[in-house]
């Protein structure tokens, strides 16, 4: 159907019927036998309309933003994947160990975990999620005053983009005077929490380094719960099953060998001096 052209974008065109054309003024070298099949559909034609269809659709005021980067997480507990990867339960923080890799844990000054840490090698992890908003995110605000806090201690900071979206690079003021120590901020916004990453040691500023530290920021779970929270407070953290189970074991091995040991050293001391007292 042949329709005349809009003179203004703004103006509707209605439905006219097609004019009246004259068969000896079409040329039949101009056209292309497969456009004269009313059955014949062009995929890529399809797959446009599709995907514009997607991109029109709107997405409600309460689901999770879309990965930047292309990556597939973090996730929310709602959303987590349905697929093999063993993840430690760390109450709010569902996180993936991979082989080599060390969980270290944080005290506070009554004993009580205050935050861990992921060891791969020399390089670390550290992950804590915190209540956010249901429809705005903490990131922004939080990356524009890591910046001002690095810088006003000295040190430098910038951001830049990663496979998470923006993130900060920084190197850090060192003990020794003169020395930095360099370090790398991800995070990520999900309604009602914020997750959030420090890249520390060699990972920090080499690729290679810190792509497994990555991919297990980008599999982790984070359970935010149903309670009402204030802003920024931290997500609790408790001890995984089996770490709290082997630094049972761990104990009551050291016990035991401890144990064992008590005659060997009785006899080998033997008796002790003996004082008498006279009166």
């Amino acid at each position: 159907m042949f329709r005349r052209r809009r003179k203004h974008p703004d103006e509707v065109l209605e439905d006219d019927p097609a004019p009246d054309l004259d068969p000896e003024d079409l040329d039949p070298d101009d056209l292309d036998p497969d456009d004269l099949d009313p059955n014949r559909l062009d995929p890529d034609d399809l797959a446009q309309d599709d995907e514009a269809t997607e991109a029109s659709d709107e997405r409600p005021a309460d689901a999770a933003p879309p990965r930047p980067g292309g990556a597939k997480g973090p996730y929310d507990a709602a959303d987590a994947p349905q697929d093999e990867l063993h993840r430690m339960d760390f109450g709010s923080l569902r996180v993936p160990v991979l082989d080599g890799m060390e969980v270290r844990f944080d005290l506070d000054e009554t004993g009580q975990i205050a935050g861990f840490v992921l060891a791969d090698g020399e390089s670390m992890l550290q992950l804590a999620a915190f209540a956010a908003p249901k429809r705005s995110g903490l990131w922004d605000e939080v990356r524009a005053e890591i910046v001002a806090s690095v810088q006003e201690s000295g040190g430098h900071a910038e951001q830049t983009q990663g496979p998470f979206g923006t993130e900060v690079q920084a190197r850090l003021p060192a003990e020794l005077p003169g020395q930095f120590a360099p370090a790398r901020f991800v995070g990520v916004d999900q309604p009602r929490w914020f997750l959030r990453g420090l890249v520390s040691g060699p990972a920090a500023i080499d690729p290679s380094s810190a792509e497994r530290l990555l991919a297990v920021f980008g599999e982790t779970v984070v359970d935010r719960g149903t309670e009402a929270m204030p802003l920024r407070d931290m997500l609790a953290i408790t001890m995984p099953a089996e770490v709290a189970a082997a630094a049972q074991e761990a104990a009551q091995a050291a016990a035991q060998q401890q144990a064992a040991q008590q005659p060997v050293l009785s006899e080998l001391l033997g008796p002790g001096p003996t004082i008498t007292e006279i009166r």
